[in-house]
């Protein structure tokens, strides 16, 4: 007689079932990893060995004039859409042909002055093959990247990078995994050491990625000014007493600063709702406090930024610092305004989770 359905025991036997099944899984995704990782680190193990080749397909991709053309067919294609669009991130112009359109009126988006990457693991397919042989009688530098050294379309290439004896993740050692992941570090590894070459640097980045959070970090820090002086943000002399100046700051939109100047009008210092608190807790008398100078009492010659910086210039300041506040001056010291972490919050520059 068996057990009934929703008995201890056939609970009991569906979570250990639930949990092996749990821990094969664990151990197939461990797997799969590994395989991609070991791929990659096989390629990297042996760059001294290929250094020669490295090196000449950076010497053709620095001395491009064109476009770096990226082509491939299947897994291998979509690599190259993606190698294509990571050139064209760091500087270098970059397009994607498939290799089955080429012939059929694409070649046209190819001249000579361009290189061409392209990507087969077997070094054998036809489509790339044919062109490969095409653009060499238009001498046009080709450089593979395949599994083969000794493949068609290796020997037609200008230069050419061996995969290595690469196993797929797949089980059946069939769906492209493992060497499409070894391709496309290939690529990053040639796009970012050409960049390299070239002293692509972190502005020239930002150029060239206007749009979203990088194209905000590229904004003035003026224009991004909630508070400003002569509009919102009142200035204060640092030789008020607190009081006086708590007042002479107050208003309904009031920043979480107060921003103070000494007598020719620079910034002196700020003292913030931080401070304030501090005081009323620290503060025995807090009456006879609020009577002193508030120069005794103000973070004294604050972190700033100046006219001519950036928004990210802001956010780097305010993680390195770990501060709300950030007064702007111009080219004598006069305060302009006040960068709230608010601010960059609302930009999307920085993120409200304490990691700022």
């Amino acid at each position: 007689m068996g057990f009934p359905t929703g008995s201890r025991y056939t609970v009991v036997m569906s979570k250990q079932t639930d949990n092996a099944r749990t821990e094969a899984e664990a151990g197939f995704l461990e797997e799969v990893l590994r395989a991609e990782s070991e791929g990659v680190a096989r390629i990297a193990d042996a760059v001294n060995d290929q250094l020669a080749s490295w090196t000449r397909a950076l010497d053709l991709l620095e001395s491009c004039r064109g476009h770096v053309v990226l082509s491939g067919m299947g897994k291998s294609g979509l690599v190259g859409m993606k190698l294509s669009a990571t050139f064209s991130s760091l500087g270098q112009p970059s397009n994607f042909v498939h290799p089955a359109e080429a012939v059929h009126g694409d070649l046209g988006r190819m001249r000579r002055g361009d290189v061409v990457l392209m990507l087969s693991f077997s070094g054998e397919t036809e489509e790339l093959v044919s062109l490969a042989h095409i653009l060499k009688a238009d001498d046009v530098d080709v450089i593979v990247v395949s599994g083969a050294p000794d493949s068609t379309l290796a020997r037609a290439a200008s230069v050419h990078l061996h995969l290595g004896a690469i196993s797929e993740a797949c089980p059946l050692n069939l769906a492209p995994t493992a060497s499409t992941t070894a391709m496309m570090a290939i690529g990053d590894a040639l796009a970012l050491a050409l960049a390299r070459r070239r002293n692509f640097t972190a502005d020239d980045f930002h150029r060239h990625h206007p749009g979203g959070m990088l194209g905000a970090g590229l904004r003035p820090v003026v224009e991004a000014l909630r508070f400003r002086v002569g509009e919102n943000l009142p200035i204060v002399r640092d030789d008020r007493t607190v009081r006086s100046a708590l007042s002479e700051a107050g208003g309904t939109r009031r920043a979480g600063a107060i921003v103070l100047v000494d007598e020719a009008g620079r910034l002196s210092g700020i003292f913030t709702d931080g401070d304030l608190r501090r005081l009323v807790n620290q503060q025995a008398d807090l009456a006879q406090a609020l009577e002193e100078p508030i120069a005794g009492h103000m973070t004294r010659s604050p972190r700033h930024l100046h006219r001519d910086d950036l928004v990210r210039d802001a956010v780097r300041l305010v993680r390195e610092l770990r501060v709300d506040e950030l007064p702007v001056v111009d080219e004598q010291g006069a305060p302009l305004g006040l960068i709230d972490v608010q601010d960059l919050i609302a930009m999307k520059v920085v993120r409200e989770t304490g990691d700022e």
